[in-house]
């Protein structure tokens, strides 16, 4: 049996969402912070759940500075520390799950197994969205993500982009591979349909027994009718049904003249045919030639 599109699909965005939101949590990008007071014009910080990097485009990226606005003690942050690496725990539950019921090395899938990682999926989902939308709710506001004040500015980076898509990507794999519950299902329902019931049906107040007349069967099914020699449908004494309709006139007999005399003609074949008959009959004498002798 082919593997069905449904859990194709799941399995391809599935790992595809668990990269994006590994590099979305390691990785150093949640903010971006630039326009310091007595800094360069190039200068920029990159603000993520675990650490915060100086870049400028005269120097390589440095990691590892200080935290001086007590940035990581913000509770946006610590959320999402605590739900992104959630995430990642219940996309690798989900990514088990979904191997097992998609059976790449057996001849049927398990639809139950793949939807049950379609479900864990989609909340490993949920679990990456909550606080990649929190952040971003959140990041402007100076009070409850620290930063320095005017006129430096704050704005998106790419590790929360990568989380929005890895969250996206989760949410459409696990979606999909939940859709697997749906042949599971209907065959569940059809054997429950198909089940014998425990005792006999007992007859309730609905239960209406209705005898019904025998049909009136013309005598031609009934001659045939089961199984039985029966005498033919023109012995039961059936009369006609009448015609419907009015006659058609019927046009008059045409009258045929013929010149010669029909009796005449008769009346010659008549003699001729006497005369041959007394001929035949009339004895032969020895002195005379008789006819047979002509």
């Amino acid at each position: 049996m082919r593997t069905p599109v449904v859990m194709t699909l799941g399995m391809v965005l599935t790992p595809c969402g668990l990269l994006l939101n590994l590099i979305s949590t390691l990785a150093p990008g949640w903010r971006l912070v630039k326009g310091f007071l007595n800094q360069p014009v190039d200068v920029v910080l990159y603000q993520g759940l675990w650490d915060i990097c100086r870049e400028q485009s005269s120097r390589e990226r440095e990691c590892g500075q200080p935290d001086q606005w007590s940035y990581f003690e913000a509770q946006p942050v610590l959320v999402a520390r605590g739900l992104m690496i959630t995430s990642l725990a219940t996309t690798a539950v989900g990514l088990l799950l979904a191997s097992l019921g998609v059976r790449c090395w057996q001849e049927e899938p398990q639809f139950l197994l793949a939807g049950l990682s379609g479900v864990v999926l989609f909340a490993a989902g949920l679990f990456s969205l909550i606080p990649v939308s929190w952040y971003n709710h959140f990041l402007g506001d100076r009070e409850v993500l620290p930063a320095p004040a005017q006129p430096v500015t704050v704005e998106v980076s790419y590790s929360l982009v990568l989380g929005y898509l890895g969250s996206c990507l989760l949410l459409l794999g696990g979606f999909s591979l939940a859709l697997s519950f749906a042949p599971w299902c209907e065959e569940h329902c059809h054997s429950c349909r198909k089940a014998p019931p425990a005792g006999p049906r007992r007859s309730s107040i609905s239960t209406v027994y209705v005898d019904w007349p025998e049909p009136t069967l013309t005598p031609a099914i009934k001659y045939y009718s089961e199984g039985q020699h029966r005498p033919p449908p023109t012995e039961y004494g059936a009369t006609r049904k009448p015609k419907v309709g009015f006659p058609m006139p019927q046009p008059p007999p045409k009258a045929y003249t013929n010149p010669v005399d029909v009796l005449d003609g008769e009346g010659g074949k008549a003699a001729t045919s006497q005369g041959a008959s007394s001929r035949s009959t009339r004895p032969c004498h020895s002195s005379l030639p008789c006819d047979s002798d002509l």
